[in-house]
């Protein structure tokens, strides 16, 4: 795979508060996973809005570096590049994320990554690597089975029992999702994954496209706008906000979330809440009739 140019590391690790470029060690792919998980937010505006950005590391990197953030096949895929620059031994596997209610699968909806490093006793470590879930873990995790407490939620690393040699990161119980499942053969490139992008990008069944929904993850928990509501969810709990207002809306996606749609006129804007106003009108009347 082509790496990124001196100037793109620079400009990527500029969004990302990283002023030196440093050895691949273990300290540093921490640093940068906290950074990247900070400032880029998982988001389905740009399907919700007819306006999908491709996928291929030679469109999600410099969505990236200019100022929008994207959904796991972006954030992970760039992310990817970015460590792969930098002299990390990174590997892209097949994963499928389980929502509520559903059962495990590898469906290659979800993009996962793994970094290989040597420790101390020149013994290989591998890592978890993924900034591409909305409530993602904030640190990588080490791929061995066990309990690993990021609070506000607490993530477990098991065998997966869905495919051969696999492995599963369960999710905490107040989370979003149930958990995701990961194949360990190792992908060349993001070809496997651009079918599924046309799905959540075009098909009228993607569960994104009628859907305004946009989370970050920081060290003590988590943020989500969903439509126009704001659910903050920290160490003391969850406290939930209906954002009643376009310009309070606006605030709060490029206060909070980082996301200020540099790339959408301010008529593209206003029609983007209009939308989301209705859906939400929508929810609402939905919620109180099946009350």
């Amino acid at each position: 795979m082509d790496q990124l140019t001196k100037e793109e590391i620079k400009a990527y690790l500029s969004r990302l508060g990283i002023s030196e470029i440093q050895e691949p060690t273990e300290a540093y792919l921490f640093e940068l996973h906290r950074a990247h998980v900070k400032i880029f937010s998982w988001q389905t505006i740009d399907i919700f809005a007819g306006k999908p950005a491709g996928i291929h590391f030679k469109e999600s990197v410099p969505l990236l570096i200019n100022g929008r953030s994207g959904y796991c096949f972006h954030l992970n895929g760039a992310f990817s590049q970015l460590l792969r620059s930098l002299g990390y031994k990174v590997s892209l596997h097949r994963a499928g994320v389980q929502p509520l209610g559903a059962e495990p699968r590898v469906n290659s909806f979800h993009l996962g990554l793994t970094v290989s490093l040597l420790s101390e006793d020149q013994e290989e470590e591998k890592w978890i690597i993924d900034v591409g879930l909305g409530d993602m873990p904030f640190e990588p995790l080490p791929l061995l089975s066990g309990i690993y407490n990021q609070a506000p939620f607490i993530y477990k690393v098991t065998e997966s029992l869905v495919v051969p040699n696999g492995w599963r990161l369960k999710h905490d119980p107040s989370a979003s999702f149930v958990g995701v499942d990961y194949d360990s053969t190792i992908l060349p490139d993001m070809e496997e994954f651009q079918s599924k992008h046309e799905h959540y990008s075009r098909s009228p069944e993607s569960p994104w496209i009628n859907m305004f929904l946009i989370r970050n993850r920081h060290a003590g928990g988590s943020n989500e706008i969903r439509g126009c509501v704001w659910n903050e969810r920290g160490t003391d709990g969850m406290r939930q906000t209906e954002l009643a207002s376009q310009s309070q809306w606006l605030e709060v996606l490029g206060d909070v979330f980082g996301e200020k749609l540099v790339n959408y006129s301010r008529q593209e804007r206003d029609e983007l809440w209009k939308r989301v106003q209705l859906a939400n009108e929508e929810w609402k009347i939905a919620k109180a009739s099946s009350s």
